[in-house]
C-alpha cells in the first residue's frame, strides 16, 4: 500500500513538472488591441497552434531552445527565439502592421495589374501542388464552437426545457492522426474527443482537408482555378518579406457577387507561386463561411497550412447561429514526390513573350516527353507546358491505380478510448487555451447534463412515466432496438382520402437485422397495412428484402405481395395528400385507381461500376374500383366528382374487368464516366460526371397462370445533370419507346406520363409535366418524351445581390411529348427556385402543334437540392 501511494505521488508529481514548462503570453495589435486566433509556428516541433479568443495561448513544451513565428492577417510576422528551461517563459507579441513595398517597374509593364502576373504563375502551379507531396502524417487539434443567438419566440420554452439557452456555448474538441498518400487517399483516426453536455458519445469533428490548389472548394471556384479569371478580378496590394520570402498580398474580387465565388485577399509566395495564406469569405444559401488559413514551408519547397480558422453564421427559418472551427496541425512528416523535387521557373507567356516563344521551340511535344526532363530544362517552364505536363503526369498516374474512378479515398475511425480522457488530460495536451466563454460553456451544460443525469436515476415519478412511455407508440411511431443489429420501426398513423376508399388509415412496421460487418448483408421485413372506411376493407402488403455480397457487386433480392391499391401509372403522378387536399377542398379527383392482389419478384445487381441490372416479375389479379364517397369538406355546386376511371383519347373506354396478368420487366442502367468518392470503403457515387443510359423491357406474358395479356415493350433513356461553371446547372432527360406487340394489354399496361392538374408538383422536375392530363396521351404505341431544365444564378431577380446571396436561383425548362395524339404537346416554364431555401415557384404555359393553350403557376419542393453542397 506503502509502494502503491508513493507510485502515485511520483507520478503525479511528474506530470506536475512536464506541465509546469512551456511558453505563454498573448499576442496584440500596437494599439493594445487583441489578436484573436494568431497562428503560432514552432520551428523545432513543425507544430502549428494559434491563440484562443481571448488572444492568450499556452505552449507545454520539454526544455530546450524555440524558434517561434507569429502570424496575424494584416501584421508583419514576429519571430522570436525562446529558451525553455523548468518553468513557463512569458512570451508577450506586439505585431506591427504590414509594410507592403510595390514591385519594380519591369513586372507592371503595361497597364495590367501586376496581380494578374502573379495569380497566372500560382494556377499555372497549382496542380504541381497538389502532386508535389507523395505522403504525409500529421497530428491535428480541432475545436469547433456553437451559439444560437437567436430563436424564434414561440420555441423559446422548448428550447429552455432541452438546455438550450440563447448565447450560450456549446463546444467539441478532438485530436486526430491523419496520413495523406498521393493522389487521393486520406485517413484519419480519432484519438481523443471532448464534447460538453451528457453525450459523451457524439460526433467528433472531422479535419477539413479541402485544398484551394484545386478547382473547386465545396463546390465554391478557386482563385487559383484555371478558370478563376472568368469569376473573379484581382488587385495587387503590394509584397512584404518573411524570414527571406517575397510573399505578394492579391485581393480577390467576385465579378458577381453571389453564392460559390470567394472574396478576400490570398498571398503568395514569389517564385514558389504557393500559398502563403489566405483570408476569403463565401456565401451559401445565405449562410457566410470565412475562411482563414496559414501556411508553412515544412519542408524545402513544401508550403502545408498549418492553422484553418473557419467562421460560420447565418439565420435559417428563425434561428440565428454562429460557428467556428479550428485546426492547428502539427508533427508533419513529409515524403516529397521524387519526380517534382525540382527547382524551375514558370514563365508568364503574356509578360515575357520572346522568352515563351524561344521555350515552345525547344519542346515540341511536351507529352511525351519525362516531365524532369523538361521541368530541368535551363530550369525555364511556360504555363502552357507546365499544365500539360502535370495534366499528362496525373493522367498516368491514375491508369495505373487499381480504382481510377474512385476521385476521393477518405476513412475516418475513432479509437475505441477516445471518450474515456477527463478534463485533466485534455488540460495538459490541449495546444490552445479555453477562453473564458468556452469554459464558462463546458461548466454550464455539463452542470446540467449532471442534473439531468440524477433526475432520470432517482426520480421515482419519471420511473414511472418511463413505463407508460409506450402508451402512445402505435399512433405516434417509435423505434426500438431489440437486440445486437436488430431493429424494429413502428410508424405512426396516417391517413388520406379518395373517392374510392373514403377516409384510409395507415401504418408500417419494420424488422431490420444486420448480419455481415464487413459487407453489411442485411434483412429487411416491411408490413404495410392500412384499413379504408368508404369499403370496410383491409389491404396488408408484407415484403422480405435481403442485400447481400461485396460492396461493389451488391445483390437485392424482395418478395412481395398481398392486396393493396395501386395508381393506373405506377410512377404514382399524384401523391396521396396533394390528392386529399383537390379532393376535399377542390372537389377534382384526379387519383385514379384499382386493386390488385399480388405476388412480386424483385433481383437488382450492381454488374459492375458501370453498370446495374434490375429484374422484375409480378403474377397479379387486376379488379377495377368504383367510387363510394362523395365527402368533401368545400362544396363546389359547379363540380362534381369524376368516375374512378381514366380518361385517354387513344382508349376512349379504360374499364376493365377483372383478370390475372403475368408480367416481366429487366431494367439495365449503363453509367461510362461514372466517378465515386470513398469513404471507409463504401463507394459514394458522384452523379455530376457521368450521363446515365436506361434500356427497360417489358413483356406481358399470356395463358400463364390463367394471364390475360400478352405485349411488348422496349423503352430507351437518357439522364444528365451536369454545371456549366458555377453559373448555372443543366438537367437533360430523353425518353424514346415503342410497342413491338400490342396483342391483349390493359389501361394500367399502357405508357402513362408524368403529368399534373393540380398546383403542385411532387415529382423529379426534370421528365414530369407540369400541366399534362395525366392519361390523356397514354399510348400502346410509339412515343417521345424530353425535357430539358436549365438553372441559373444570374439573370432577372437575381440581378439583385441580396436575392442573389440568399441563394435564389431562377430557371428556364421545357418539356416535349410526341404521341399519335399529343399534336406535339409542349410547355415552357419560368422559375424561381431555392426559396427559403427549399420551395421553387414556376409560371408555365403549354402549347399543341405550336399554338397556344393555357398558362398555370406551379408550387414545389426546389429543384436539385441533393447538388447544393
Amino acid at each position: 500500500m506503502k509502494q502503491l501511494l508513493t507510485s502515485a505521488i511520483l507520478g503525479c508529481l511528474s506530470i506536475t513538472l512536464l506541465s509546469a514548462q512551456g511558453i505563454r503570453g498573448t499576442v496584440k495589435s500596437e494599439e493594445g488591441e487583441l489578436l484573436p486566433f494568431a497562428t503560432i509556428y514552432i520551428q523545432e516541433l513543425g507544430t502549428g497552434t494559434t491563440t484562443n479568443g481571448d488572444a492568450l495561448f499556452e505552449i507545454k513544451t520539454t526544455p530546450g531552445n524555440y524558434t517561434l513565428v507569429f502570424q496575424f492577417v494584416g501584421f508583419e510576422a514576429q519571430e522570436r527565439s525562446v529558451n525553455v528551461a523548468d518553468k513557463f517563459v512569458e512570451l508577450n507579441i506586439i505585431m506591427k502592421p504590414q509594410v507592403m513595398v510595390l514591385q519594380d517597374i519591369e513586372v507592371r509593364a503595361g497597364n495590367e495589374d501586376p496581380a494578374y502576373t502573379i495569380m497566372r504563375k500560382a494556377i499555372a502551379k497549382s496542380k504541381y501542388h497538389t502532386q508535389q507531396v507523395d505522403k504525409y502524417t500529421a497530428r491535428v487539434y480541432m475545436k469547433g464552437t456553437g451559439q444560437l443567438k437567436d430563436a424564434p419566440f414561440f420555441l423559446e420554452k422548448t428550447l429552455e426545457k432541452e438546455g438550450v439557452e440563447e448565447g450560450q456555448v456549446f463546444i467539441s474538441e478532438s485530436v486526430s492522426e491523419i496520413e495523406y498518400t498521393r493522389p487521393n487517399t486520406y485517413n484519419e483516426k480519432v484519438i481523443s474527443i471532448r464534447s460538453s453536455g451528457d453525450d459523451k458519445n457524439g460526433n467528433p469533428n472531422a479535419y477539413i482537408n479541402g485544398s484551394f490548389y484545386e478547382p473547386e472548394v465545396a463546390q465554391g471556384v478557386s482563385p487559383l482555378s484555371p478558370r478563376a479569371f472568368s469569376y473573379y478580378k484581382f488587385v495587387y496590394e503590394g509584397t512584404h518579406r518573411d524570414r527571406g520570402f517575397e510573399i505578394s498580398k492579391i485581393r480577390v474580387i467576385p465579378r458577381s457577387q453571389g453564392d460559390n465565388v470567394f472574396k478576400g485577399y490570398i498571398e503568395i509566395v514569389e517564385d514558389y507561386w504557393s500559398i502563403y495564406s489566405l483570408n476569403l469569405s463565401v456565401s451559401k444559401l445565405g449562410i457566410n463561411f470565412e475562411i482563414k488559413q496559414f501556411y508553412e514551408p515544412v519542408e524545402q519547397n513544401v508550403w502545408l497550412p498549418v492553422t484553418h480558422d473557419f467562421l460560420v453564421d447565418g439565420k435559417v427559418f428563425g434561428f440565428e447561429f454562429e460557428g467556428k472551427y479550428l485546426a492547428t496541425v502539427s508533427d508533419y512528416k513529409v515524403e516529397v514526390n521524387p519526380d517534382l523535387a525540382v527547382e524551375f521557373e514558370v514563365v508568364d507567356e503574356k509578360l515575357e513573350k520572346e522568352l515563351a516563344t524561344k521555350l515552345d521551340k525547344q519542346v515540341k511535344n511536351e507529352e511525351t516527353k519525362e516531365i524532369q526532363e523538361i521541368l530541368t530544362s535551363g530550369k525555364e517552364v511556360t504555363r502552357k507546358q507546365l499544365r500539360k505536363l502535370v495534366k499528362a503526369y496525373e493522367k498516368t498516374e491514375l491508369e495505373e491505380t487499381d480504382e481510377p474512378e474512385v476521385v476521393s479515398n477518405r476513412t475516418f475511425k475513432i479509437d475505441t478510448l477516445a471518450y474515456k480522457n477527463d478534463s485533466a488530460y485534455w488540460a495538459q495536451i490541449r495546444p490552445i487555451p479555453l477562453s473564458k466563454d468556452e469554459v464558462d460553456g463546458y461548466a454550464k451544460i455539463d452542470s446540467l447534463s449532471e442534473v439531468q443525469q440524477r433526475e432520470r436515476d432517482g426520480d421515482t415519478l419519471k420511473t414511472k412515466k418511463k413505463k407508460t412511455k409506450h402508451i402512445f407508440d402505435p399512433i405516434v411511431g417509435n423505434y426500438y432496438k431489440l437486440a445486437d443489429k436488430t431493429y424494429l420501426h413502428l410508424y405512426g398513423l396516417s391517413g388520406q382520402f379518395n373517392t374510392v376508399d373514403g377516409f384510409d388509415l395507415e401504418t408500417r412496421l419494420v424488422f431490420t437485422k444486420t448480419y455481415d460487418n464487413e459487407n453489411k448483408n442485411w434483412l429487411r421485413i416491411n408490413h404495410q397495412s392500412r384499413y379504408t372506411f368508404a369499403r370496410t376493407a383491409y389491404n396488408g402488403i408484407l415484403e422480405f428484402r435481403y442485400d447481400f455480397g461485396e460492396r461493389g457487386k451488391r445483390n437485392s433480392v424482395r418478395l412481395n405481395g398481398g392486396r393493396y391499391i395501386n395508381q393506373y401509372n405506377n410512377d404514382q403522378p399524384i401523391h396521396p395528400v396533394i390528392n386529399t387536399f383537390t379532393t376535399l377542398i377542390q372537389e377534382f379527383n384526379y387519383m385514379k385507381i384499382y386493386e390488385k392482389d399480388y405476388a412480386e419478384i424483385v433481383y437488382d445487381r450492381k454488374l459492375w461500376n458501370k453498370l446495374n441490372l434490375n429484374i422484375k416479375g409480378e403474377l397479379a389479379e387486376r379488379r377495377e374500383l368504383q367510387n363510394r364517397s362523395s365527402y368533401n369538406l368545400v362544396d363546389r355546386s359547379q363540380r362534381e366528382y369524376t368516375p374512378n376511371a381514366p380518361v385517354a383519347v387513344e382508349l376512349p373506354i379504360t374499364s376493365f374487368e377483372d383478370h390475372n396478368a403475368l408480367t416481366t420487366e429487366v431494367n439495365l442502367l449503363y453509367e461510362p464516366w461514372v466517378k465515386f468518392r470513398m469513404y471507409n470503403g463504401r463507394k459514394q457515387k458522384i452523379d455530376t460526371y457521368t450521363p446515365k443510359f436506361r434500356l427497360k423491357y417489358v413483356k406481358g406474358i399470356p395463358d400463364v397462370g390463367d394471364s390475360k395479356v400478352d405485349f411488348d415493350l422496349l423503352e430507351l433513356g437518357y439522364r444528365h445533370t451536369f454545371k456549366i461553371g458555377i453559373r448555372a446547372l443543366a438537367d437533360v432527360s430523353l425518353k424514346a419507346g415503342k410497342f413491338l406487340n400490342d396483342e391483349s394489354l390493359y389501361f394500367m399496361d399502357y405508357k402513362h406520363f408524368l403529368g399534373n392538374r393540380t398546383p403542385f408538383v411532387t415529382t423529379d422536375p426534370v421528365g414530369s409535366f407540369r400541366m399534362l392530363d395525366y392519361y390523356a396521351f397514354s399510348t400502346s404505341n410509339e412515343y417521345f418524351t424530353g425535357s430539358f431544365h436549365y438553372q441559373m444564378r444570374k439573370f432577372l431577380f437575381t440581378r439583385i445581390p441580396i436575392v442573389r446571396l440568399a441563394g435564389v436561383r431562377e430557371s428556364f425548362f421545357t418539356n416535349y411529348l410526341a404521341t399519335d395524339f399529343s399534336n406535339n404537346y409542349t410547355e415552357v416554364g419560368y422559375g424561381i427556385n431555392y426559396i427559403f431555401r427549399l420551395f421553387r415557384v414556376e409560371a408555365v404555359a403549354n402549347f399543341v402543334d405550336g399554338k397556344y393553350k393555357d398558362y398555370g403557376v406551379r408550387i414545389g419542393i426546389a429543384a436539385n437540392l441533393d447538388n447544393l453542397f
